[in-house]
């Protein structure tokens, strides 16, 4: 069985590296004319002495003392109430003064608000690439995003998870790249931008050419299609002798994406047994979203900073998630996020797979050793960022307080413009849902069911 006791990780905070810096907007040490020219100036100026004199006989009479007296009772009062009712761990949210005169002013939030849990790996090791080689490499791919064969990619990947395994797969240059669901075959011309001459194996229900009859789709000259009836799911490949045909005997020069929307949890136990190394998942759901069991999900957990939820109503967190289900369709509120006996992991306390058809009720206890289980073979785990903040973009889906920092910040106009993305549609923005890189090791999952 795969169950077991593990020893615990030290947490490891992968977006340390290849991540933006926090915007100038979040920092105590901000200059207050960042805000605005209309800074109330009095709120600043040094009080004149006769002001003071005044204000400290006041202070001292009998009735500004009783006032300050009740004040002070009113304050305690209300500090012990608050202590009665569950917390998180969660700062309260605070709009970037810089986007207070904008229509979209909710676009701008405090990064994390709502806490941006991240697996823990063995070995706190962090990608080589940097925030400068992610913006050098947004460059380089805006025109050969444009000249994508589907232009309108629907249901399947936009321009941030397009831009993200493009990137990905350059870096890390495999010999083979193994794509487990290929839809249109949009993921396979990206991958094949990437490494023009590297071997694809491509394992997706429908053959892409099956799209050719009602519109278009892509079809890759150098790739080995187990597509149709000769489908095979990944689980079930014999990797050994399918390699082999490929003259591949170095896995670590292997790099696989997952895009088929299967448990996440189930296919890194796959992958692992079959020695595999440099795995990419493109739908990395967000706890309470999503058809199927992420690792996002599965790293969601109380002891991990960011992770944990409350469900009593009147949190700060359901507080803070009903304001912002205002702004952003794919925010999660409290009673969207917690199912019986307030069971918030997953997705209200199920394991969902197989596109959703398969659901079933996992315990907190399970939940935990899933997330044990995941960090014993992890040893990186990096999360996409958002190409740019949603006041670029416009983007109105996905929350920016459970994603990371953006590559090009909110407030950049300048560099959005010059790198060619506004000329995108922002519809092209909305997909984006923590696509993740992992590398795992070889230990003690390994050749288990």
């Amino acid at each position: 069985g795969t169950e077991r006791t593990l020893t615990s990780v030290p947490p490891a905070d992968m977006h340390d590296t290849g991540l933006s810096a926090r915007t100038a907007g979040a920092s105590s040490s901000s200059p207050a004319t960042d805000a605005g020219d209309d800074v109330d100036e009095s709120k600043t100026r040094k009080a004149q002495p006769a002001f003071v004199a005044a204000a400290y006989a006041r202070l001292h009479s009998p009735y500004y003392a009783a006032a300050s007296l009740l004040l002070l009772a009113v304050a305690a009062a209300a500090f012990l109430a608050g202590r009665a009712y569950p917390r998180t761990d969660c700062p309260p949210l605070r709009l970037d003064a810089r986007f207070l005169s904008l229509p979209d002013a909710a676009a701008a939030s405090d990064f994390g608000s709502l806490g941006v849990p991240s697996c823990r790996s063995k070995t706190g090791k962090t990608v080589e690439w940097t925030s400068k080689d992610l913006l050098n490499g947004l460059e380089e791919f805006v025109p050969i995003y444009q000249t994508r064969p589907i232009r309108n990619n629907m249901y399947g990947m936009g321009f941030d998870h397009s831009f993200g395994l493009w990137f990905m797969a350059r870096w890390l240059k495999p010999h083979l790249m193994i794509e487990s669901g290929a839809f249109k075959g949009h993921s396979t011309w990206v991958l094949r931008q990437a490494m023009p001459t590297t071997r694809i194996i491509s394992l997706t229900p429908r053959h892409p050419e099956k799209y050719l009859k009602k519109g278009p789709a892509y079809v890759d000259g150098n790739c080995t299609y187990l597509a149709g009836k000769g489908f095979i799911d990944f689980g079930s490949v014999n990797w050994e002798k399918l390699l082999r045909q490929h003259g591949i005997s170095d896995l670590s020069k292997v790099l696989v994406f997952f895009d088929d929307h299967q448990s996440e949890l189930k296919r890194l136990k796959q992958a692992h047994k079959a020695g595999f190394q440099h795995l990419i998942f493109e739908d990395n759901y967000d706890t309470g979203t999503g058809d199927h069991y992420s690792l996002r999900q599965i790293c969601d957990q109380s002891h991990i900073r960011g992770g944990g939820h409350s469900c009593f109503w009147d949190s700060d967190e359901a507080r803070l998630r009903l304001k912002r289900k205002k702004f952003w369709e794919k925010a999660v509120e409290i009673d969207e996020l917690c199912g019986k006996d307030d069971a918030w992991w997953g997705v209200r306390g199920y394991m969902r797979d197989n596109f959703n058809h398969s659901n079933e009720a996992i315990s907190h206890k399970e939940h935990f050793q899933n997330s044990r289980l995941v960090e014993s073979v992890l040893d990186l785990y990096w999360e996409l960022p958002p190409v740019a903040g949603p006041s670029l973009t416009h983007q109105t889906r996905y929350d920016p307080a459970r994603a990371s920092d953006p590559i090009i910040e909110d407030g950049r106009h300048g560099l959005f413009q010059r790198i060619g993305l506004a000329r995108f549609d922002s519809s092209v923005f909305n997909g984006y849902t923590q696509m993740a890189y992992v590398q795992i090791s070889d230990s003690m999952l390994r050749r288990e069911g």
